[in-house]
């Protein structure tokens, strides 16, 4: 089972990258971890294309994947686009954070797989700002406001965090519903735990990053490992024992820089050796 997240297929380099990608074996399982693209379109192209080559692809919303961009024909907002790219992956086979959780039962299981889609609150605030208020004033001041703020429309909610609220407690009910003696792969656009947001250039960024609403769900609920994207800093972070893997691709700026070559799916089952606390690592 591997894993890739932060496509970006709407730059030409990532989209010959998405081009590229093929399984290790015809038993493969493909984890996209979110922000494949803007526009439905393109969304729907990458999805369809690795959909007829892995033998199962799980998918979950990034924050662009719900941004309603001004020249996207599809209009739609909130959760009803959300539900429109789910009706999308059920055309085409994928699998999504509304359907059952598969069980994987190849190297490394079994395990349960459970894509989640879980928003973020603004709870990942700087040290000493009590308020989401605050804490976008400061990051406003700083020159950091995520686009989302006005893109990613949270219809019906009256806010993104209700939003985020309702996903976090609908989804911890189906963790907490799972059998007891299985392992779990939790896969999330955004980070289940704050540490991974720590070497953010701008550390107002991690108001956008998730909610701390989940940060005892990777022991609480078993997990094997911890799949995530969003911050495009891919590398093995360790948090009390568990492993949590970013996995994303990022802007053609970014894996430019890199030694590694770009778009290589991480592995993700079997999972890495769990080691000490907060230990840093590059992806296998």
């Amino acid at each position: 089972m591997v894993a890739v997240s932060d496509l970006h297929v709407r730059y030409q380099e990532n989209r010959d990258i998405v081009e590229g990608l093929r399984p290790e074996s015809d038993d493969d399982w493909l984890l996209v971890a979110g922000d494949v693209g803007e526009y439905v379109s393109d969304i729907r192209w990458a999805l369809t294309l690795l959909s007829s080559r892995f033998a199962k692809v799980i998918w979950v919303p990034g924050n662009h994947e719900l941004w309603t961009p001004e020249h996207d024909p599809v209009r739609l907002r909130g959760v009803a686009r959300y539900e429109h790219l789910v009706e999308i992956c059920r055309e085409l086979g994928v699998l999504t954070p509304e359907d059952p959780y598969p069980v994987w039962e190849g190297a490394g299981g079994p395990a349960v797989i459970a894509p989640l889609f879980l928003l973020y609150d603004y709870t990942f605030r700087q040290p000493g700002i009590a308020s989401k208020e605050a804490a976008l004033a400061r990051a406003e001041q700083a020159g950091v406001v995520c686009t989302d703020e006005h893109f990613l429309h949270p219809d019906p909610y009256p806010t993104r965090e209700a939003w985020c609220a309702a996903r976090v407690a609908a989804t911890e009910a189906r963790l907490a519903a799972l059998p007891p003696e299985l392992p779990t792969v939790l896969v999330n656009h955004w980070p289940v735990v704050r540490e991974p947001t720590d070497p953010l250039w701008y550390p107002d960024f991690a108001l956008w990053c998730g909610t701390e609403a989940t940060a005892d769900w990777p022991r609480r609920f078993r997990a094997a490992t911890v799949v995530y994207g969003h911050l495009h800093i891919p590398r093995l972070l360790v948090c009390d024992g568990v492993p949590h893997q970013e996995v994303s691709l990022g802007y053609p700026r970014e894996w430019q820089r890199r030694s590694r070559a770009p778009g290589r799916p991480v592995r993700i089952l079997p999972a890495p050796a769990p080691v000490a606390a907060g230990t840093t690592g590059t992806p296998a």
